[in-house]
């Protein structure tokens, strides 16, 4: 029952983190937007406030949730699954006081600007942002790929070197 457990908390917060961070990857990989006219750009960041506010938190709060029960049940799992498991947890949790503590507000404030009229210091608070956003890519593609390896590590914990992976 266990094992079922972590398998399905395991999947459950590696997909959750996989989309997340494919998100994020996403926009650092369309540098286009940063060539947008201010009017673009101000709308473009307040329409994705909009849907990126309802989704991410009930996202990562899940993820969150997930996380802490694969840590729960993989410490018996081993040294290495049970500390990669930990390490994306930690890495999510950064990711998350990372957003509420800086790009949320700068998101918020972009929220109040008049998308015609955008202040004068709008693309000093957008690189700042930006800069902030691939931090927070990072460490969310860190964590989805401590989580990857932690699954390849518990599917092959105790097995000879050159062992073929079960199926």
């Amino acid at each position: 029952m266990r094992t079922l457990l972590l398998e399905a908390a395991r999947t459950g917060a590696t997909s959750l983190l996989g989309l997340f961070a494919g998100g994020l990857v996403f926009t650092v990989l369309a540098p286009s937007l940063l060539k947008l006219p201010a009017l673009a750009y101000v709308r473009h960041w307040q329409a994705l406030n909009t849907d990126y506010g309802r989704a991410m938190p009930v996202l990562l709060l899940t993820c969150l949730a997930l996380l802490l029960v694969t840590c729960a049940t993989s410490y018996q799992r081993g040294r290495p699954v049970f500390w990669l498991t930990v390490t994306a947890t930690l890495l999510l949790i950064a990711v998350i006081v990372l957003t509420l503590t800086t790009l949320d507000p700068l998101n918020r404030l972009a929220d109040s600007w008049d998308a015609d009229r955008p202040p004068a210091d709008w693309t000093d608070i957008r690189r700042h942002w930006w800069t902030l956003h691939t931090i927070r890519t990072g460490m969310a593609v860190l964590a989805f790929l401590a989580l990857l390896i932690a699954n390849v590590a518990d599917r092959t914990e105790g097995e000879p070197p050159g062992a073929p992976c079960p199926a």
